[in-house]
């Protein structure tokens, strides 16, 4: 039977859980432990697919095509393992479910009601993960802040499991946030106790507190937090703010949260083996080159709203010994003429992320063209690609309409264009093609190269294509289909000929890249910049030395 770790948040949102939840998942895992982790997030949309990228952040999707929480991204990458739909549940999902439930009679006329039957439908999706891949331990995310009323059917199902499963067989961990006031140069526990205190009065009692803190915490905070909060002092936990994120894993298990677990779920007590991952810490620490990359994109306001495109970078520029040092542009800001030039001058690579509408589609086509006159790596990704092709059209191909029919049906060139089994969809919830298919890349590309192997599978996100009836004529400006869907009837991959690196994916690779093993398209992406760095530092010097 499975064991169940629920992480809690308290003080203030965006407290860090869905770190702490990744984190612990390593911590297990690196002792043979299998796991599989969940994010429960207490929101009525069913999904966070039709919400804005400022209300939510990225929107991560899973290999099965389930639209979910940035928090899912955290989690695939630091256990390594892709997660499911199962793995993401919302208030809205539930409630769906419950009212269908009702509809079809299966309640036999009862009344329904939060307790049991919305609480008995949250349990039924956290234990039905334990059927998927048999983990030994699930560890469940209860998004939002205790107290929250949209939270309290989420805390009362967790509650409730562990009189189903058994008190030993269930750990609470509560993440809380230590307020430093710096006028007396205290840190202050008293709203992490009236936040405890809100927890035992829905019925549960934390057994780990994580605190979230800036500021060193003394012995005497500890206990006080223990005698206060009822748990014991190795289990009082605190979790400074780090440079990197993926130090969590290790100072968790320095401070003794791993054998803690093990040891109140009654697992086997193995050693841990977090080597590789220690290793790829120190590597982050030790890395202090840096090779300067530009994102432009549409949300750069919001930097949550790319936050996969930004760890992808980072793995793959750490596989080079690099940092990025990520220049944000906001799209809108190159639509002016000269604007590209003056920003993008002093980057080495370019990535257009995806997105949807039409603001600011001309300030990413006029990086696009800046990418492909310069020479400069550029990388695109969904609408990032699909910009790479309009560029192309318009300013190669002299095609001047050239344009998506999703900013401008009427176009009389529509070289990207509504995929044909999206027309007729009116729901905009769920009905994208979604989720991971299959590519057969073009021996000899540069992205075949990328990838070592004959045939890919990518996980995608969008409803508009490269439309067919142009795929001659594009390739005549120099556009080379690296990639196709098995049948040929998909463009997935693209490069330009005669360009020292600039491709184009339908598909999102930012969604399946890790910081041990960064994704092949990033990978060569940076290569790619990294040269271009090289031979802009050969020129220089050759410039100089020759007095010019």
């Amino acid at each position: 039977m499975a064991k169940y770790i629920f992480v809690t948040g308290g003080v203030v949102s965006s407290v860090g859980k869905g770190i702490v939840v990744a984190s612990t998942g390593r911590i297990l895992k690196s002792r043979g432990i299998s796991v599989s982790l969940q994010k429960l997030d207490p929101y009525l949309n069913v999904d966070p697919g039709t919400m804005s990228p400022y209300q939510h952040g990225e929107v991560f999707v899973t290999e099965d095509g389930a639209e979910t929480d940035l928090d899912l991204g955290h989690y695939e990458r630091f256990i390594d393992i892709n997660l499911t739909r199962a793995s993401s549940i919302t208030t809205g999902q539930i409630y769906r479910s419950v009212l269908n439930k009702e509809r079809r009679g299966d309640f036999l006329g009862g009344t329904i009601q939060v307790v049991p039957h919305v609480t008995n439908e949250i349990k039924g999706r956290i234990m039905a993960l334990a059927r998927e891949g048999d983990p030994e331990v699930i560890i469940v995310e209860v998004g939002g802040t205790v107290g929250d009323i949209e939270g309290q059917p989420f805390l009362e199902a967790a509650r409730q499991i562990r009189n189903d499963v058994g008190r030993d067989n269930v750990v609470y961990i509560h993440v809380t946030y230590l307020p430093y006031i710096q006028a007396t140069g205290e840190l202050k526990t008293k709203p992490t106790q009236h936040s405890v205190q809100e927890l035992r009065r829905i019925g549960i009692q934390p057994d780990i507190i994580l605190c979230r803190t800036e500021h060193e915490m003394a012995e005497d905070i500890k206990d006080k937090i223990a005698l206060h909060c009822d748990v014991e002092k190795r289990a009082v936990i605190p979790l400074p703010t780090v440079p990197t994120v993926y130090q969590v894993p290790l100072i968790l298990e320095e401070a003794g949260m791993g054998d803690l677990l093990v040891d109140r779920l009654g697992l086997a007590r193995r050693r841990p083996d977090l080597t590789e991952w220690q290793d790829m810490v120190t590597r982050i620490y030790q890395t202090d080159q840096t090779i300067p990359i530009a994102i432009v994109g549409k949300y750069v306001q919001l930097k949550d709203a790319y936050l996969s495109v930004v760890e992808s970078l980072r793995h793959a520029a750490l596989h080079y010994g690099q940092v990025p040092d990520i220049q944000w542009i906001a799209a809108e800001d190159l639509e002016q003429p000269g604007a590209a030039e003056a920003r993008l001058r002093n980057v080495k690579g370019i990535v257009v992320p995806g997105g949807f509408g039409y603001r600011g589609l001309e300030g990413m086509v006029a990086a696009a063209n800046y990418a492909r006159v310069n020479e400069v790596p550029y990388l695109g990704l969904c609408l990032g690609f699909q910009v790479m092709v309009i560029e192309l059209a318009r300013h190669v191909l002299g095609t001047q309409d050239a344009n998506s029919t999703e900013f401008d049906e009427n176009t009389s060139n529509p070289v990207i264009d509504l995929m044909p089994d999206q027309r007729g969809v009116q729901e905009r919830g769920g009905t994208m093609r979604l989720g991971s298919y299959p590519c057969h890349l073009v021996p000899g590309t540069k992205v075949a190269d990328a990838y070592g192997c004959a045939s890919i599978t990518e996980r995608h996100r969008h409803r508009f294509e490269v439309n067919n009836d142009y795929r001659d004529i594009l390739a005549s400006g120099g556009l080379v289909w690296s990639g196709l869907s098995p049948d040929g009837s998909l463009v997935e991959v693209a490069e330009l000929a005669q360009h020292p690196w600039m491709v184009g994916s339908q598909f999102h690779p930012e969604f399946t890249t890790r910081p041990t093993r960064p994704h092949p398209l990033f990978r060569a992406f940076i290569a790619a910049a990294e040269r271009s760095a090289r031979e802009g530092d050969q020129f220089a010097l050759s410039e100089l030395s020759s007095g010019r």
